[in-house]
């Protein structure tokens, strides 16, 4: 019979929703919805805010704004923090010298991490809905969800998805090729 898949694609840069059907090997794309300015580095960025804030705070006023080294150190120390978030509930990062021989640490939460960001994860509910309503299709007839994208594997993201479609566990699939695959199995 006839499946209806629903792919929720969060990547670095961009986010986007597609509603597929799928019957005998044939696809076909009812309607797709995103955002082509939200994804990972967004949340990468609000660390990044926070730490700076931080840092900030920590040394009397001292700004590494200006200062394109540190905060390229501290971006990637940001990056690595998120990372380490959807697998663990904190997060440490620790850069020495990070500024005029200051070095800079600072543990963050999971609980924070989605606090920074959750305007963000909010923001990818429309599109999910749009699509829904585009295609006709209301989210009891979604057979799958699928999730694509370094993003999703943040579990504030993975939860909301479940509940937007009253617990249905949505499928992971990190490789878009993949997923369309999955969906069509």
């Amino acid at each position: 019979g006839e499946k209806n898949v629903l792919i929720y694609d969060l990547g670095g840069g961009t986010f986007d929703v597609s509603l597929l059907t799928i019957e005998d090997g044939i696809f076909e794309v009812k309607a797709t919805a995103g955002d082509t300015h939200l994804g990972g580095e967004d949340f990468d960025n609000r660390i990044l805010d926070f730490c700076m804030q931080d840092f900030k705070r920590k040394n009397r006023g001292h700004s590494i704004e200006g200062n394109q080294r540190a905060m390229r150190r501290l971006r990637t120390q940001c990056e690595r923090a998120k990372r380490t978030l959807s697998s663990s509930t904190q997060a440490t990062i620790e850069i020495d010298s990070l500024y005029e021989g200051i070095d800079y640490s600072c543990t963050l939460s999971r609980a924070r991490f989605e606090e920074l960001n959750m305007d963000y994860f909010r923001n990818t509910m429309g599109p999910v809905e749009k699509v829904l309503k585009d295609s006709g299709i209301d989210k009891k007839s979604v057979n799958e969800v699928v999730l694509v994208g370094g993003s999703t594997r943040i579990p504030k993201v993975q939860s909301m998805i479940k509940e937007f479609f009253n617990g249905k566990e949505p499928a992971k699939s990190i490789n878009p090729d993949e997923a369309v695959a999955y969906g069509a199995a």
